[in-house]
């Protein structure tokens, strides 16, 4: 499976556990994010069987572009392989454009996936769902390979199905909560970076997170420790609480 670079780390346990092989395209950034889609076409090999995206990813807060979605349909046509969308976060956009989702995308075989864990802030409910697009026959195959595969991990239990009609009318409250909060996040964070002159903030279309420019003169690791011990080593009082709050990355 292709997946892109940098994205969430969780998907790597998650591939190890189910013997999937993961193969990085990376991910660059000119004026905006954008997929290295030269890099992903030669990473395909006869072993690929998909394409994973995030939409908007983890942690760069970029949403796919019609352009990308055209050539991924392209590509993954021409083999037969498996798109599939994670957009949990779909539901969070910072400017007034609307987000392009994978459902119903029937160019190529395509898996959207969402749930209540980000839409409706709970995790704790294990509800989760995709929605199969694509040509006809491969989307009948794929369906009844996954129906053998939710039978086998059995379903959300009872209490969780007839309450999620419940929490999908009342996700619309949490995601007000949470967009205000991030944007007043975000505008003091940008507040305290013009205070300075050695970092800068990516370019950010949706999410909860965000991503810094920060000199090269530590290992990640070194700063990321000196954040949480020292806030006022690098920012003024205040900012390492946003930094977690959004999930600054460096």
């Amino acid at each position: 499976m292709l997946i892109p670079a940098p994205s969430y780390p969780l998907f790597g346990f998650l591939a190890d556990i189910q013997d999937v092989k993961l193969v990085r395209y990376p991910l660059i950034y000119d004026h905006g994010w954008q997929i290295d889609l030269h890099s992903l076409q030669q990473a395909i090999t006869a072993r690929t069987r998909g394409v994973i995206v995030v939409n908007p990813n983890n942690p760069t807060g970029h949403f796919v572009k019609a352009a990308e979605l055209a050539k991924l349909n392209e590509l993954c046509a021409a083999r037969e392989m498996a798109l599939i969308a994670d957009e949990v976060f779909l539901d969070f956009p910072l400017g007034r454009e609307k987000p392009l989702s994978f459902a119903g995308n029937d160019a190529a075989l395509t898996f959207a996936m969402s749930g209540l864990s980000k839409i409706a802030g709970l995790p704790q409910m294990k509800m989760a769902w995709l929605v199969a697009s694509g040509p006809d026959e491969l989307k009948r195959t794929a369906l009844e390979k996954l129906e053998v595969i939710a039978d086998t991990y059995l379903s959300p239990n009872a209490p969780v199905q007839l309450a999620t009609p419940v929490f999908l009318e009342q996700r619309a409250g949490f995601q007000k909560q949470i967009l205000s909060r991030v944007k007043k996040n975000l505008a003091e964070m940008d507040r305290q970076l013009a205070l300075q002159k050695s970092c800068s903030r990516l370019v950010l279309e949706g999410g909860w997170y965000t991503i810094l420019r920060v000199p090269v003169n530590r290992s990640d690791e070194d700063l990321a420790a000196e954040l949480l011990v020292d806030a006022t080593s690098m920012f003024i009082p205040g900012i390492c609480l946003i930094l977690l709050m959004t999930g600054i990355w460096s």
